[in-house]
């Protein structure tokens, strides 16, 4: 982690080794969308490293171009997977970022303004985050989204907001904490776990947490939900602000009790791949460091920790009755490449009775949700989209099955976008209905 002070350019505070791991091979080009999409060298992941060591050596100034090829880049971290060399590109991107932003090369009032109300305000503040949450679902509820598209105003709108307002989500009317008690216990439970419930899961999908929290249940661990969880900081640390990424971090690491929990789960593959790095988030924080480390050790994601408990044998040991079903796997960027879960969440959905999983093509290749980036670049975001939906579409299958809220978001609104019949679930929520169904 970089030790440079707050003037210091944290290009030039990272391990130099860490920079010059790219062997510049050209192996990740094929796996970067941004690169397939444009063919442009800057636009690939070893043409972005070379540009961070060139700022890193002097020999190029940090400039607005070069803080635009860092928003540029989706972060879906394929590169990561395909790297031989086994670059940290992760760990650079997010330092790149983060350089950008406290150069100032990208500032302008309207962008802090609305930096400042979404890092800081809107997810910074629990209650404010949820009466968000309530003002967009009474929006949908009570006819003003049906209204508002079929008056015909959008139209006079400027096209880059027409765009975000087809991308308007849908809120679910109760959140986790009205669907999930503190604590939840099995007769004999084997194992005590803490589960996590996010921000825009827990406005958005709070039934999937419902649904994680009745499967672990279901396997046998004791539930510790703790009551109004702010953000993990991913957003955060992705969109360059490293300082509230850490208090965020420290907040809700003081939410759990590490020594009563054997794993801390997380059901959202870009939270998970941050959630896992705490302890260099922390490194340099005397109160938080080995706390820190404890809790990387503990995090696991949902579909990882029930096979590791074993769940899968004991869901076929069911025999349950469910009926026959054909479905697709999106494989959410951070879950694949970032925690490199690939295997379990296929296992897992294999292990339901009366389930065929029928890959998808090009299942690791990135949706274009990639946490904000549908909003700030809306026509890559969509080209990526719709190569997704067109390969959905190929496989025949009617339900998508993905882990995680940005991809199982954009999935839902392509599909309407584009009139395409098609269920958006997550795996675990699969298995919760089968257990439903089974009973």
């Amino acid at each position: 982690m970089s030790t440079a002070a707050p003037s210091e350019n944290l290009l030039k505070h990272l391990d130099y080794s860490v920079v010059q791991q790219c062997m510049h091979c050209g192996i990740c080009l094929p796996t970067c969308p941004t690169y397939d999409i444009t063919r442009e060298e800057r636009h690939s992941p070893r043409g972005r490293i070379a540009l961070m060591r060139a700022i890193a050596d002097d020999r190029i100034p940090l400039s607005k171009e070069f803080a635009e090829e860092m928003y540029y880049c989706l972060g879906c971290l394929a590169c990561k997977t395909a790297c031989p060399a086994g670059v940290d590109y992760p760990h650079l991107f997010e330092m790149a970022r983060a350089e950008a932003e406290r150069s100032g090369v990208l500032d302008s009032a309207p962008r802090q303004f609305i930096r400042w109300g979404l890092l800081k305000v809107l997810f910074g503040n629990y209650w404010m985050m949820h009466l968000f949450g309530r003002c967009l679902y009474l929006y949908r509820a009570l006819g003003f989204q049906t209204l508002i598209r079929r008056s015909g105003i959008m139209k006079l709108m400027p096209q880059r907001l027409q765009k975000m307002e087809r991308l308007t989500p849908t809120m679910e009317r109760r959140f986790s904490n009205e669907l999930i008690q503190y604590l939840e216990a099995p007769a004999q439970p084997r194992y005590t776990v803490g589960l996590l419930t996010g921000c825009v899961q827990d406005m958005m999908y709070a039934t999937i947490n419902r649904d994680t929290a009745d499967v672990l249940l279901a396997a046998g661990c004791r539930v510790v939900t703790p009551r109004g969880q702010l953000c993990c900081g991913s957003l955060h640390a992705h969109n360059g602000d490293l300082e509230l990424a850490k208090d965020f971090s420290r907040k809700l690491m003081d939410q759990f009790d590490l020594n009563e929990v054997d794993a801390i789960i997380t059901n959202a593959g870009g939270c998970g791949s941050h959630l896992r790095h705490y302890d260099r988030l922390l490194a340099d924080d005397p109160a938080y460091a080995e706390r820190a480390k404890v809790w990387s050790a503990k995090l696991k994601d949902i579909h990882e920790w029930l096979i590791e408990i074993g769940f899968d044998k004991q869901l076929q040991a069911l025999n349950l009755k469910t009926s026959p079903q054909r479905i697709t796997y999106h494989e959410s960027c951070h879950l694949a490449h970032g925690q490199g879960i690939v295997k379990q969440p296929r296992q897992l959905m294999k292990s339901i009775p009366g389930l065929e999983l029928v890959e998808l093509p090009e299942s690791n290749w990135c949706c274009g949700s990639a946490g904000v980036y549908n909003l700030t670049q809306p026509d890559t975001a969509a080209e990526l989209a719709n190569r997704k939906m067109d390969n959905i579409v190929k496989t025949g299958c009617t339900t998508v099955a993905t882990a995680n809220p940005g991809c199982l978001l954009q999935l839902e609104k392509f599909s309407e976008i584009r009139n395409i019949k098609l269920t958006v679930t997550h795996p675990v929520s699969l298995i919760a209905e089968a257990l439903r169904r089974g009973q």
